[in-house]
């Protein structure tokens, strides 16, 4: 894999609060860095969202358009949320945690993959170009979760 990058900040909010809406599909265009739209396209095996299911993304980065599909690799509410890429330009791995922090939750976003092959060159610009986005999707989910708590 040509990129592996890790954010991790802390929000002011128990992990149960902070998951429920990050690990919501619903929401992903409303706080990840370029999804423009996010819908789910095959339920798990048990039905809704879950082990197995796939999530379809439209979204921009670098520019450019980018569709893919990531299917739930493992589900485990409020602790974890990984997916894979089974349609992508190229291979990507993202997990969501949420850890009890004193105060709220450790939330972490990482993404593994990239490109392969003689377009390795571009994975350090691409890995610095996803941490940026990390951190303001992090950041972003933050002041969604508490401007909508309210005072």
């Amino acid at each position: 894999m040509g990129i592996d990058v890790t954010v991790r900040r802390e929000i002011a909010l128990p992990p149960e609060r902070v998951a429920a809406y990050a690990m919501d599909w619903r929401h992903d265009a409303e706080w990840t860095q370029g999804i423009r739209r996010a819908e789910l396209t095959r339920e798990a095996d048990g039905g809704g969202f879950g082990t197995g299911a796939e999530v379809t993304r439209a979204a921009r980065f670098l520019g450019r358009r980018i569709d893919y599909v990531l299917r739930v690799t493992a589900y485990d509410p409020p602790w974890v949320l990984d997916m894979e890429s089974v349609v992508a330009p190229m291979p990507m791995r993202v997990t969501y945690s949420f850890q009890p922090y004193p105060g709220g939750t450790l939330a972490a976003i990482r993404v593994r993959g990239g490109p392969a092959g003689p377009a390795r060159v571009l994975a350090g610009p691409m890995a610095r170009q996803v941490r940026r986005a990390l951190g303001k999707d992090l950041r972003d989910l933050e002041r969604r979760l508490t401007r909508d708590q309210g005072p």
